[in-house]
């Protein structure tokens, strides 16, 4: 601190004369005393690594000075206010180490110091005397500065320290996009907050605070689906310690809002920006650490930072604590918009600020003066000649009353004109003009025979009007649409039998038979008049009459079996065995193909159908019959969608019918019906559905004991195995095609 200067007065002054020269000597000394001046600014080389930079002042700084770091270009930015720039220059090219060059520049009230890095590092600042020190760590990636330092000079409290005090209340929220928030009620907006990541997790102190009982406690918020996993409050000694644990890849930022801090853990999103999705940042990054500044200059180092001109609102007022670690500069000033409850307006490269209030109402008056201004336009009159789409539908949406796709557009077009409306007449007009598009004081004429619209309205409405138009009267894509139905079957079949007779014929030709039995005469077969004693002739003898096993194999698809007989008689050939065995195998394969084609326009439905139609006749309650006809045939309907990326949506449906079995009522119908809605690449082939049909059938004829007997058995018993597969399969290929396209 200089001595106070000491004044001597000449006695011949009178005594008035004396302490008014007295006086502004005080006032003098006074001033004197409170110009804050920087005298030098030098840089020395540490011996562990990192750069000290001296700022020598005239006096003391009473408390540290705020300041801000960016990634690119490396800086870092401290404010001095009320202080002036006494080295006599205003760039110091210093090349030490990390440290490039100063900016010492004065702006109204206060001195700016930047220092250009090479790369990012954090920094520390402290006050000894008359010298102010900013330490730059050594190798030190754009990591925030180290407690004690900026991030604890920008937190910590002014003036000696304070008794501790305790925290009102810890709460934690699920934000926006999923973000967790950690909410401290604190005693105080003097409280000091110290903010910094230790590993994997996030720690905040509160410096002289003190944790109530019933504050001391570990939060699990697991459930909330934030980064955030843990919250654990502990006291330490005369701070309070919030250990954060956060999951996965984040990022945090903090603020402090009058007796409010808030810290925000959200989540980092790589993945690129969609419309309706949370909109991005694509600002320079910059950290801000302030205690309780104001608005106004808060958005002035925003505008210092920025190549835009921020006007702020008279009504933008108050003052608020942050700290924003290496977060794009558009991000942090909707942060602080969003805590101070402010809008913003962008005209080029000026930014006005204001209430949302203020700004709503400023629009509602724009839109207002926009009714007036309609209201009093004078009319004109415009005619559209269409090529694609049909007057009638276009005069419909025009006024209102149409459906479709063209009613949405016509919707879009008419967001102005229903804006108008709403601030003008309030919800029943919005609603009417919000499907309208000319403006209440337009209507429209059409000449269907030439296919032309014509429009009068005020220059705004046929704006709108020419933009729907231009938007609707374009050819519409076609689609053509290929459906392959694929019917096979395949059957096999094999059938194995025997016949088994004999005779004896030594009764009839006067020898002695075997048996005897009736009139000295013998069979084996069905009946005994298979041997005649009278006539002995051989024809009365056949397989019919003398087979006493008839099991022969059955046919199969209508084929008969194929047979093969033998027969062993004696050397007087009186006595006779017959054997015969019959047998078939039957294999078949066959396969149908359908592929109806057709092509329509997008979303409008196609039907191509081919078959017969097949008499049915119905009876009614009084007797009386009546001939319907039913379709068996193959039909094809589909719907197209076109989507924006070029793939087809359809909504398709396919009949697959043929005539069956004749029944006593008629002749019955084999039904295959699939419905369904798919969506396909242009060009690809989709199977929509398949039918698998599948029958095996397995047959036995045998004499009872005889037929299970080893080896013999055989011929007494017949065999036979009928196995059917059935297959539908259904494909479909859509294709866009261009003007002009056509069916080959």
């Amino acid at each position: 601190m200089n001595p106070t200067p000491h004044t001597r007065f000449s006695p011949s002054l009178s005594r008035p004369v004396r302490y008014a020269l007295f006086a502004c000597t005080l006032l003098m000394a006074g001033w004197a005393q409170a110009q804050l001046a920087i005298q030098s600014l030098t840089v020395t080389a540490q011996g562990g690594g990192g750069e000290l930079v001296r700022i020598q002042t005239n006096e003391p700084l009473r408390q540290l000075p705020a300041g801000f770091s960016m990634q690119a270009p490396a800086r870092i930015a401290l404010d001095i206010p009320g202080a002036s720039n006494a080295t006599g220059q205003n760039l110091f090219e210093l090349n030490q180490g990390n440290l490039r060059s100063a900016n010492v520049v004065q702006a109204g009230d206060r001195t700016r110091i930047v220092l250009n890095l090479s790369q990012p590092v954090g920094y520390e600042l402290r006050i000894e005397g008359n010298t102010l020190l900013v330490q730059l760590q050594p190798g030190a990636q754009a990591a925030a500065p180290v407690a004690g330092g900026a991030l604890g000079a920008a937190f910590a409290p002014a003036g000696p320290a304070a008794r501790t005090q305790p925290l009102v209340d810890i709460d934690f929220r699920r934000g926006a996009q999923n973000a967790g928030r950690v909410l401290v009620e604190l005693a105080s907006s003097q409280t000091g907050v110290d903010v910094r990541q230790q590993g994997r997790n996030l720690v905040v102190e509160f410096q002289q605070s003190s944790l109530p009982e019933g504050l001391r406690r570990r939060l699990d918020v697991t459930d909330f689906g934030t980064p955030v996993q843990t919250i654990t409050a502990t006291q330490m000694g005369d701070r309070v310690r919030l250990l954060i644990e956060p999951t996965g890849n984040w990022e945090h930022s903090a603020i402090q809002t009058d007796n409010q801090f808030v810290l925000e853990v959200r989540e980092v999103r790589q993945e690129a920006t969609r419309p309706g999705q949370e909109r991005t940042f694509t600002g320079d990054k910059i950290s801000l650490n302030f205690q309780n500044i104001e608005v106004r200059s808060l958005l002035q180092v925003i505008a210092d930072f920025t190549d835009f001109n921020i006007i702020a609102s008279e009504a933008v007022t108050g003052s608020l604590t942050m700290r924003l670690q290496d977060v794009p500069w558009d991000q942090a000033l909707d942060t602080v918009l969003q805590a101070k409850n402010l809008g913003q307006r962008r005209t080029g490269n000026v930014i006005w600020v204001a209430p949302n209030e203020h700004i709503i109402q400023r629009e509602r008056q724009e839109l207002e003066a926009q009714v007036h201004v309609q209201a009093l336009e004078p009319l004109r009159t415009q005619f559209f000649s269409l090529s694609f789409a049909r007057a009638p539908d276009v005069k419909a949406q025009l006024v209102g009353t149409g459906t479709g796709a063209a009613a949405g557009a016509g919707a879009a077009a008419a967001g102005v004109a229903a804006a108008a409306a709403a601030a003008a007449g309030g919800t029943g007009a919005a609603t009417a003009a919000s499907s309208r598009i000319l403006s209440n004081r337009g209507s429209v004429n059409i000449d269907s025979r030439t296919n032309q619209v014509f429009v009068t309205d005020v220059p705004s409405g046929l704006e709108r009007v020419t933009d729907f138009i231009r938007r609707i009267d374009v050819p519409v894509s076609q689609v053509l649409i290929e459906a392959r139905i694929v019917e096979a079957d395949d059957t096999f079949g094999r059938s194995l039998g025997v016949r088994l007779g004999g005779a004896d014929f030594r009764g009839v030709r006067g020898g002695t038979p075997g048996f005897g039995l009736g009139s000295n005469r013998i069979a084996f077969g069905a009946s005994l008049d298979g041997v005649t004693a009278t006539t002995g002739q051989f024809g009365a003898l056949t397989a019919a009459n003398t087979t006493f096993v008839n099991l022969p194999a059955l046919a199969l698809a209508g084929v008969a079996p194929a047979a093969v007989a033998a027969t062993l008689f004696s050397p007087s050939a009186n006595r006779f065995l017959n054997l015969e065995i019959s047998a078939l195998q039957a294999d078949g394969r066959g396969q149908v193909v359908a592929s109806p084609r057709v092509i329509t326009t997008n979303q409008n439905l196609a039907t191509i159908e081919q078959g017969v139609r097949v008499p049915f006749t119905r009876n009614n309650d009084e007797g009386e019959s009546t001939t319907e006809f039913i379709n068996a045939s193959l039909k094809l309907e589909v719907t197209p969608q076109v989507t924006p990326d070029g793939s087809v949506i359809m909504r398709v449906t396919v009949n697959r019918d043929s005539l069956g079995i004749v029944t006593p009522d008629g002749q019955a119908i084999n039904t295959r019906n699939i419905s369904t809605e798919v969506l396909v690449e242009n060009g690809g082939t989709v199977v929509i559905g398949g039918i698998f049909e599948t029958s095996e059938r397995n047959t036995l004829n045998q004499v009872p004991g005889l037929g299970e007997l080893p080896l013999v058995g055989h011929l007494f018993r017949s065999t036979a195995r009928q196995t059917e597969r059935r297959e539908l399969l259904v494909f479909l290929t859509p294709r866009v095609l261009t003007t002009g396209a056509a069916l080959r």
